[in-house]
């Protein structure tokens, strides 16, 4: 019995979702190069763009290149996981053309760990078992490290947000002076120390002022 999905249904099923964005078209690779799968290639490629996050068609083009490059199993290109490094892409929704690079670099590392994987399961000998673990520890480090260099630059076009005027009820504790938060990190304008000297001493001045007034009360 066949057990494998299938690829064509599953398409159709996500097609008839309303409630998701437009499906990216399909890359079918040829002998000479590779093509848009789409009825109108003006909007096929506008939709692939969008996709890769891409402003032109030469970014478009050059990005599915390389991702054609690096979807080589064996001899020749796997159209198969292909669709599913675009799809990824699409999933993490890159910005501009520096993220768009930069997903395109995460899948295809992704790819390049789980062959290595294989490779290491499939092992004949101690040298290949050796030499897909080396790899693929070096490409299990190197995603990670790509998707911190994602985030930190889009935390780079977050506004700042100045919080003013906080209430405190009983048994809060405030930060006396303006707070900004920033790619959820808090920071004080002033020190503890400096909010300690800064804060109120309303009862050592009422002390003060009790004992003067009781030394003008006692007799001479």
């Amino acid at each position: 019995m066949n057990t494998a999905p299938d690829l064509t249904t599953s398409t159709a099923i996500a097609a008839t979702d309303q409630t998701k964005a437009a499906a990216a078209p399909r890359i079918k690779l040829q002998s000479h190069g590779f093509s848009i799968d789409h009825p109108d290639p003006e909007i096929g490629e506008q939709l692939m763009a969008d996709t890769l996050g891409v402003a032109d068609r030469e970014a478009m083009h050059g990005i599915i290149r390389q991702l054609v490059k690096a979807s080589v199993s064996g001899e020749s290109p796997d159209e198969v996981s292909l669709a599913f490094m675009i799809s990824m892409v699409k999933s993490i929704k890159p910005r501009d053309s520096i993220e768009a690079m930069l997903v395109a670099q995460m899948v295809s590392v992704h790819v390049m760990a789980m062959r290595c994987a294989h490779h290491l399961a499939n092992a004949d000998d101690l040298a290949q078992h050796d030499s897909a673990a080396r790899a693929l520890g070096r490409l299990a480090r190197t995603f990670p490290a790509q998707i911190e260099a994602l985030n930190r630059y889009r935390s780079q076009g977050e506004p700042a947000i100045t919080v003013q005027n906080v209430s405190v009820g009983d048994g809060g504790k405030a930060i006396v002076g303006n707070v900004t938060q920033h790619a959820r990190v808090i920071v004080s304008d002033k020190s503890p120390a400096s909010a300690a000297r800064n804060a109120p001493k309303g009862s050592g001045s009422r002390r003060k002022r009790d004992s003067a007034e009781a030394k003008r009360a006692a007799p001479a």
